[in-house]
């Protein structure tokens, strides 16, 4: 390893850990519980930062070492969450793993959303656990996530991310 690779790998950590602290700004929004009905509970806020990381990953296709870099960033924080709540070292591997399940889970469904319904119905399993009365909610969270795709995809690279307006 080069004094260069080492250089290249702090900028990517820098520049992971700038996206990261973007998605957890924007997933902390009041507009997805107080609006959107999400819980606001450590799993609802689990939700919709899955959400906006699956968008800024998805942004970073082809940026192979910035995408590792963000899920880097992602499960160091997940770790202190777990710490922060109390977490010992014996039961971190197990809680971590829970974790991976369910965010790798998250970004599988929102993937293979075909169309803004189907990414509905995948809002509405993952975000809203199922529960009936989401159904426009949801539908405003998948317009949300479409324009900010669009967005993500359009922005130059090593510009901030910028998931758009807030969904209404």
């Amino acid at each position: 390893m080069t004094i260069a690779d080492l250089f290249r790998k702090g900028n990517r950590r820098r520049q992971a850990e700038g996206l990261y602290a973007a998605l957890v700004a924007r997933a902390r929004a009041p507009v997805f519980f107080v609006s959107l009905g999400v819980s606001d509970t450590p799993d609802g806020r689990f939700d919709v930062l899955a959400l906006h990381a699956f968008l800024a990953l998805e942004g970073l296709r082809g940026r192979g070492d910035l995408a590792e870099a963000l899920v880097a960033a992602l499960f160091r924080g997940f770790e202190d969450a777990l710490r922060d709540q109390g977490a010992g070292d014996i039961g971190m591997v197990k809680s971590l793993k829970k974790i991976a399940d369910a965010f790798y889970g998250r970004l599988k469904a929102y993937g293979e959303a075909a169309d803004e319904a189907a990414f509905a119905a995948a809002l509405t399993r993952n975000l809203y656990r199922g529960e009936a009365g989401h159904e426009g909610q949801a539908r405003a969270l998948a317009r949300y996530a479409a324009c900010a795709r669009a967005r993500i995809a359009a922005r130059e690279p090593g510009s901030p991310l910028d998931f758009g307006p807030k969904p209404e």
